[in-house]
């Protein structure tokens, strides 16, 4: 945070200053008490399992310029100098210091969420924005009602364009979040299943998606994925302007002559009399309407098609979400993030591309937050895999069985099914062999990142 003081934290949470001087400056907003440095605020945070109000004093101790509380606190010694300030609701009082640094705040806000690919998509438009601004782009996946407050917090007087993801799993999420940011452009990339437990249907969590627009002035822009079958006819309230992008002839942004190298698109991007020819390095298809949602952006920020086309060649992609390592041994697909049908098939398609004379290994996580169509869900992602030739399938949960299944009646390859991490992981040592192509994709809380990490190590012999 720049220029802001404990007197700013109060006003904008709505809180009273119980002890502390009202001028002490405060650096940055901490969640996590481990990572609470001297200059700080940190907000204590009630979650399922432990009240954050607990790590006060250890805060304090470290260093802490501030704490917001909704408990009665007892300063220990050395916490003197810290400011305390009372609040009802540690994290309403955090979304309003969100609200209240947004009113601070001149740059436009770029606002990105979906079912699928808000991440590469939020990295895509900031890197074809680079080519012309100070991008500022949400760190790592502070997407939530708790991490987009710090999100803004973040952004300094040098960024000249902000990159944000919104996500939401529950309804009324997306009205909280949207209210706090107050973007200037959204951009929706799809409406898959995801979190569709919590939704209910797909109807609805394109409902809740839409709310994205809740905070956004008169003459903001609604950036839309107009092959997507449930945006394609959706239009933004009165006084909003709506575009769309993808390959359709309905789009405004429109991506033609796809062709690929190695498995890296290269397209030509068509904006009315505008064309211009994009290469990527990132691979699939779906990365062509990530970099055409970000060409949507980069021509409301008055950008040329060339200028986002450089700034897109430099994007990378991002940690855990298809990326490719060779390590000498192995060449590991690394897409173990977070998974849902529309994404598995999208990584199959990545996949069968990488060194297609080689072995192909798919190592399998189940997904998580599909409700009723958890099962369904599973034996598509099994067709999947028979369609991409996977020479072997190694799966971890329960729930992939159904996988397994639909796998088995359109292959004939090995297939490998475990509930236990460990179990698995020592299958894996004895089973790959040297020039394997391995993907590992999965939801987040199976952890199989960490299983690929062991294997991008190299320490299997």
């Amino acid at each position: 945070m720049e220029h802001v003081t404990v007197k700013d934290l109060v006003l904008g949470s709505g809180g009273v200053l119980v002890s502390g001087s009202e001028e002490a400056p405060v650096s940055h907003i901490r969640l996590d008490s481990r990572q609470v440095e001297p200059g700080d605020l940190f907000v204590p945070l009630l979650g399922e399992r432990v009240d954050s109000h607990r790590f006060l004093p250890q805060v304090m101790d470290q260093g802490a310029a501030a704490v917001l509380t909704s408990q009665e606190l007892t300063l220990p010694e050395g916490g003197a100098g810290c400011a305390v300030i009372r609040v009802e609701d540690t994290k309403k009082a955090l979304q309003k210091i969100g609200s209240y640094l947004r009113d601070r705040l001149t740059l436009p806000l770029v606002g990105v969420t979906g079912s699928v690919g808000k991440t590469t998509t939020r990295e895509m438009i900031a890197a074809a924005l680079s080519a012309r601004f100070c991008v500022y782009k949400t760190p790592g996946n502070s997407n939530s009602q708790v991490g987009v407050p710090v999100t803004l917090s973040e952004i300094t007087e040098n960024d000249q364009v902000g990159v944000i993801e919104l996500g939401m799993s529950e309804p009324g999420e997306m009205t909280v979040i949207a209210n706090i940011a107050r973007v200037d452009m959204a951009v929706i990339t799809n409406i898959g299943i995801t979190h569709i437990g919590q939704l209910g249907s797909q109807e609805n969590i394109l409902r809740e998606k839409l709310h994205i627009t809740d905070g956004m002035k008169d003459g903001g822009l609604l950036i839309l994925n107009g092959d997507d079958p449930l945006l394609k006819n959706v239009r933004g309230r009165e006084g909003l302007r709506t575009v769309y992008y993808g390959t359709g002839e309905n789009c405004d942004f429109r991506a033609v002559d796809i062709c690929f190298e190695d498995g890296y698109p290269s397209f030509t991007a068509v904006h009315g009399a505008d064309r211009q020819r994009v290469r990527l390095n990132v691979m699939g298809q779906h990365n062509v309407m990530n970099a055409m949602a970000a060409m949507a952006v980069c021509a409301e920020c008055g950008m040329t098609m060339e200028e986002a086309a450089r700034g897109l060649l430099t994007g990378q992609g991002f940690k855990n979400r298809q990326q490719v390592h060779e390590t000498g041994r192995f060449t590991i697909l690394d897409d173990s993030y977070n998974a849902c049908p529309e994404s598995m098939k999208a990584a199959f398609q990545v996949f069968k591309e990488l060194h297609p004379e080689r072995r192909h290994v798919a190592v399998l996580a189940e997904m998580r937050e599909l409700g009723h169509e958890t099962e369904s869900a599973h034996r598509q992602v099994g067709i999947f895999a028979a369609e991409a030739g996977i020479h072997l399938l190694v799966t971890l949960g329960a729930e992939c069985r159904a996988l397994t299944e639909e796998f088995k009646k359109r292959s004939g390859a090995p297939v490998a099914e475990f509930t236990d991490k460990d179990q698995m992981t020592a299958y894996l040592d004895q089973a790959l062999q040297d020039g394997d192509c391995v993907l590992f994709k999965g939801a987040n809380s199976m952890a199989l990142f960490k299983v690929a990490a062991r294997y991008m190590e190299n320490r299997p012999e």
